[in-house]
């Protein structure tokens, strides 16, 4: 397969996750015995360089955060995919970070999180390692018209 097909891929694997997880992130279960925890993270303000915050505010924020970050990542991901061969050859740190960013959030995954994220991070990762790999395999260059 080519790099574009591995971009592609996790394009949609990663706009699945932001959905997934901008949906799901506020969501329990009564029986993990959490309501409590939850409504006094909803009520308790306090004030933060002028703002007034609950702790509920912070854990949205950094929810939402992921989510935003996470679709970003999808459109990256789908123009990378669009991207011609050569010009993926000369974007190997960017290819690379990429896939080394998405590693680093399978490990959080791994020792945070449950089954649907780990399997979502597992197979982004995969993607994109496969991706900067085959990107970073030298392309010739088609030859310049005078």
């Amino acid at each position: 397969m080519k790099a574009s097909t591995f971009y592609r891929i996790a394009a949609v694997l990663l706009l699945l996750f932001a959905v997934g997880h901008t949906l799901g992130f506020r969501q329990s279960d009564p029986n993990w015995g959490v309501d409590a925890l939850l409504g006094s993270m909803r009520s308790r303000h306090f004030d933060v360089q002028g703002f007034n915050r609950t702790y509920w505010d912070l854990f949205e924020a950094a929810g939402f955060s992921v989510g935003v970050f996470f679709l970003f990542a999808a459109i990256l991901a789908w123009q990378l995919g669009g991207l011609p061969a050569p010009t993926l050859a000369l974007m190997r740190g960017t290819a690379w970070a990429f896939a080394l960013c998405f590693a680093a959030i399978t490990v959080v995954s791994w020792r945070y999180l449950f089954i649907l994220p780990i399997v979502f991070s597992i197979a982004i990762t995969l993607c994109l390692t496969a991706a900067a790999w085959l990107s970073a395999k030298p392309v010739p260059m088609p030859p310049l018209r005078p």
